[in-house]
């Protein structure tokens, strides 16, 4: 009986991605396999440093199967670079594509952001109906989470790019947060509909109309209700979002900075810190990065999850926990069913016979979502 047959999640791991390598790839897949005993890994990189980090987990040897790749991405290569010297070998490009050939359900890496985006799309093709790729990513919010989309897979979309981004944030929402019909929302420099640029216009007036049965709605939000947690998705474009990300990233440590020095500028705010460390604690875990860790690429014909590049093995391990949920609940699924509800209307710019596609790909979707791309 092969492995898919039984119902393990087979999740294949660049161990070459990443400023660190396998020393954070291995320890992160062994801290992941603790929490899913039913996850198994293909690693793709040098044999010799992947064997050696092994070594360090008996445990996790059993559940690995490990191919040597001689050429590893490099953080600092050109997309275009990358994909010319690393296409069919290196250990990105191989990872990939274990997917596109229904060896692993989902791909990890903590390589180079545009490498990885270029040769996903590239090797995986993109789904039925969708013009380009997104990247979600969560974000801490005084709610809780929300999903934020597109931090910067391209720049600029047109009205049917947000609604399309928007079915996909929905699909994904409903998976981490367990909920029927996540609040959506689209990124806007006010809240009233006279603002904005027509594209994003245009895209409220879809959502508005279409009323889709697998998302509310909710209308414009602003930047500070990213943090609120005034939705469970924010829709945006790639350049925006990319500099909002940065920007929460950036002012988070300049926070924590604000107070490490306030805290040890006197005696008394020191004694004040030892009775004020539990709060102090419970706030350094709400921004903690390593926890909200892992960019899903949204729209591919197949699932890729980017880590960022200078995570710990903690931080790793959740990029994993992030891959593990999208195949086990089905995202691929999700999202092709959700295009197939988008109703008979049809967006502005998409063919009559792109919607009939995702309908077809709706209808033969099986239960368990699909563990391998097309050529098409």
């Amino acid at each position: 009986m092969s492995e898919a047959a039984t119902g393990l999640v087979r999740i294949s791991l660049d161990a070459m991605g990443g400023d660190f390598g396998p020393s954070v790839v291995i320890p992160g897949a062994a801290r992941a396999a603790e929490r899913h005993p039913d996850a198994r890994f293909v690693i793709f990189g040098k044999e010799a440093e992947i064997n050696a980090e092994l070594a360090k987990f008996p445990a996790l040897r059993d559940k690995v199967k490990v191919t040597h790749a001689e050429i590893a991405i490099s953080m600092e290569d050109k997309p275009s670079q990358a994909l010319r010297a690393g296409r069919y070998k290196s250990s990105m490009w191989m990872a990939i594509d274990a997917v596109k050939k229904g060896d692993a359900d989902v791909c990890v890496s903590a390589g180079n952001t545009g490498a990885l985006m270029v040769m996903s799309r590239f090797c995986l093709k993109m789904m039925p109906g969708i013009d380009r790729p997104a990247i979600a990513c969560m974000w801490p919010t005084a709610k809780g989470e929300s999903i934020v989309l597109d931090v910067g897979a391209s720049i600029g979309a047109e009205a049917e790019n947000l609604v399309d981004m928007a079915i996909m944030g929905s699909a994904m929402a409903r998976i981490v947060f367990d909920i029927d019909r996540p609040t959506v929302g689209l990124l806007n420099v006010g809240v009233e509909e006279m603002k904005g640029v027509e594209e994003v216009k245009e895209a409220a007036r879809i959502l508005r109309e279409s009323n889709l049965p697998n998302m509310q709605y909710m209308g414009y939000v602003e930047g500070d209700d990213i943090g609120k947690g005034t939705t469970d998705v924010v829709v945006t474009e790639g350049f925006s979002g990319n500099i909002a990300l940065k920007t929460a990233e950036g002012t988070a440590k300049q926070v924590a900075d604000f107070l490490k020095a306030a805290i040890s500028r006197s005696f008394m705010a020191k004694i004040g810190y030892v009775f004020a460390r539990g709060a102090f604690k419970a706030l350094k875990a709400k921004l903690d990065p390593r926890r909200s860790n892992g960019g899903v690429f949204l729209g591919l014909d197949g699932i890729v999850v980017k880590s960022h590049g200078g995570t710990d093995p903690l931080g790793f391990a959740t990029a994993i926990d992030v891959a593990y949920d999208m195949v086990k609940y089905e995202l691929l699924a999700k999202i092709t069913k959700a295009l197939a509800e988008r109703g008979d209307w049809v967006l502005p710019g998409a063919s009559s016979s792109m919607v009939e596609a995702a309908g077809d790909a709706g209808a033969a979707q099986p239960a368990k979502a699909p563990t391998n791309g097309t050529e098409g």
